[in-house]
């Protein structure tokens, strides 16, 4: 938003017009959070009213698809996104809206019945409290259906939620309109009469209406719900990759569109210091965007009241998104100072140089560091030939460069560079490497390359409940930085 002064003001604008809901405990989602990241839960409702409690119209209903209302509001599509502090990189982990999981004072249902199941209590309440007002009872007990939410997704995860942020199908249709749709390519083509989705195969551009049957349909593919969810993230990969185009944030008029569009239909909790978040996420690009899904063990699992869910661990789930955050600092443990603020591997992506005269290092090295964690980087030989390995750092990445230098398992020296993007780390490879941390590569050519893939990694092994891997499980994560074609 900082591309132009027109964008600054545009944001401006933005933020005096949107809703805020208190649905975040107070004191959290400041300015930068004290864990070293921010934690943020988005939210994808099949609401029938838009960001202030109106109702949308029979006629609109009908052609965004919204079903049959049966009284209850869920939750079609659920992301946790972890950004460390120095906006260097975004990791958003879809949760599966089947997810079996344990909802705070409701026992153990599908996660996307969570919002549902408090919002109708709430309601009920209201009403025997003698509240007739509709859109007071609307808005009221949506909050209570956030905070519900959230609580079910901060014991599901571990972490504390800092900011949450939700949007409805009305938005979702006019916010890929507002920025003249997003590139998608399939795998197949596709025809499905419940979302309305028909689309050929190939890349191709779409918005609106088009749009919403993309991202919601679940009939027809392979995995079900998780295909659904590679669609979500190739979905948001694209639409990230547009917005943060100048194309987009220089152009007054989708501009205006695309405020228009936000302030119709996305809900934020209450203090979240939006133009401060713009300018700590001003440098980020599309390939400092990852889209991943938590592990899950069974997508075919019979609950007992429920129907068909997919099973997941939660000790599993919780290793999973903890190993986003990095090492923590433990009370006593004479930890160094800020080590609580050190990216997870994932957020790290390391590009390695070759400066010796052995064919192949450089690609032999990054193997094994993406192996061990790191997002996979640039390859290629250096410029001149190194006698001494080195990891070079951004300025004040020392930390960083230091996670990288332990997996080289060399006793490789970290050096601070300035011409390294935030959120890199690049290693040069010199004379005197052993090669100790390619020994550590698998050599079968057939492992899971980025230690979570489309849906989790190795800990979603046994997503089609056999314990076969999926090969979708191996594929590394998503990225806004290109347009993968998915089913």
């Amino acid at each position: 938003m900082s591309l132009t002064g027109y964008g600054w003001a545009a944001m401006q604008g933005l933020v005096s017009g949107l809703t805020m809901t208190d649905v975040i405990a107070e004191g959290a989602g400041g300015e930068k959070p004290a864990d070293g990241a921010r934690d943020i839960l988005l939210v994808g409702m099949d609401s029938r009213t838009d960001a202030q409690g109106n109702p949308l119209s029979e006629e609109l209903l009908a052609q965004l698809r919204a079903g049959v209302a049966d009284g209850e509001l869920n939750t079609d599509s659920l992301i946790f996104v972890h950004i460390p502090n120095d906006g260097s990189k975004a990791v958003a982990v879809s949760l599966p809206r089947d997810s079996y999981v344990d909802i705070p004072g409701y026992g153990k249902h599908k996660i996307n019945s969570a919002y549902a199941r408090a919002k109708i209590e709430e309601r009920s309440r209201l009403e025997a409290e003698g509240v007739t007002d509709p859109k007071e009872l609307e808005v009221r007990s949506n909050q209570a259906g956030a905070k519900t939410l959230v609580s079910t997704v901060e014991q599901l995860t571990g972490s504390t939620i800092d900011n949450y942020a939700s949007i409805n199908l009305l938005g979702f249709f006019e916010i890929t309109k507002a920025i003249g749709g997003v590139e998608v390519c399939l795998n197949q083509a596709t025809k499905d009469r419940y979302s309305g989705a028909d689309f050929e195969a190939g890349r191709q551009t779409i918005s609106g209406f088009d749009a919403l049957a993309f991202v919601r349909q679940r009939h027809g593919l392979l995995r079900g719900d998780l295909d659904r969810v590679v669609r979500q993230q190739v979905f948001m990969a694209g639409l990230a990759k547009k917005v943060l185009s100048a194309g987009t944030l220089a152009d007054p008029g989708k501009l205006n569109e695309l405020v228009g569009a936000i302030k119709k239909s996305v809900v934020l909790n209450q203090g979240w210091d939006i133009l401060g978040f713009a300018q700590q996420m001003k440098g980020l690009t599309g390939g400092q965007i990852e889209f991943r899904t938590i592990p899950t063990v069974n997508i075919e699992y019979q609950t007992p009241n429920d129907g068909t869910a997919i099973q997941v661990d939660p000790a599993q789930v919780e290793d999973f998104i903890q190993g986003l955050a990095g090492p923590q600092e433990q009370p006593g443990a004479g930890a160094p100072e800020k080590q609580q603020d050190l990216p997870a591997k994932s957020t790290i992506t390391v590009d390695v140089q070759n400066g010796t005269n052995q064919t192949g290092l450089a690609a032999s090295v990054s193997q094994s560091l993406t192996e061990q964690g790191f997002a996979e980087g640039e390859t290629g030989n250096a410029a001149t030939p190194q006698e001494t390995s080195v990891v070079r750092v951004p300025p004040g990445a020392q930390g960083v460069g230091q996670q990288v230098a332990d997996s080289l398992g060399d006793g490789v020296a970290v050096e601070e560079d300035s011409s390294v993007p935030a959120g890199h780390a690049t290693v040069v490879l010199g004379a005197d490497y052993s090669g100790s941390s390619s020994g550590q590569s698998t050599g079968s050519g057939s492992g899971n390359t980025g230690g979570a893939g489309a849906a989790g990694g190795p800990a979603a092994a046994q997503a089609d409940g056999t314990g076969s891997p999926n090969p979708e499980d191996e594929k590394p994560p998503i990225t806004a930085d290109g347009v993968p074609c998915v089913n």
